[in-house]
């Protein structure tokens, strides 16, 4: 059994249900989710000119290998409607694996710790709330530390349901 730790996000339509149906999809899909963190509001990170984003970290034990999880995440995606037309533009739904176990893959098709999770308070603040003694696997420290030595300054703010 594996642990990983994802990312899911949108900035469209009904942001909070596609991140309930996101988390249901994972669920049934790929394995358990174990723990969610509150759902958070950042302003758009890369391309400014666009929606706020909704943001939660899903804690999720489950049997596929690494690659295998990528593959279903991104069916998750497409089946919930997911257009990739541009990197940093609007989407339903975004799901990005932080972390997974302790394991490092650098490829083509996978990069695991995601690598740009140093720089990003959208996706530390939510992880930190689950896992902030966990020690990232390249890094070598805290997700706690990571946070406080982040260099992003966008807010980001817990919401109220």
């Amino acid at each position: 059994m594996h642990k990983a730790y994802l990312l899911i996000g949108g900035n469209m339509g009904n942001r909070v249900g596609y991140l309930e149906q996101a988390a249901s999809l994972i669920g049934k899909m790929a394995g358990r989710v174990t723990r969610r963190s509150s759902i958070y509001e950042t302003a758009a990170w890369g391309k400014m000119d666009q929606a706020a984003f909704l943001n939660q970290v899903l804690e999720l034990e489950t049997e596929e290998d690494a690659m295998d999880l990528m593959t279903t995440l991104l069916l998750i995606e497409e089946k919930m409607g997911r257009r990739r037309l541009n990197r940093y533009g609007p989407r339903i739904i975004d799901i990005d694996i932080l972390l997974f176990d302790q394991q490092v893959h650098d490829t083509a098709h996978i990069a695991i710790p995601h690598p740009q999770l140093p720089n990003r308070r959208f996706a530390l603040v939510p992880l930190a709330e689950l896992a902030s003694d966990l020690v990232h696997p390249v890094e070598g420290v805290t997700i706690k530390v990571m946070l406080d030595e982040c260099p992003d300054e966008l807010a980001v703010n817990k919401i109220t349901l």
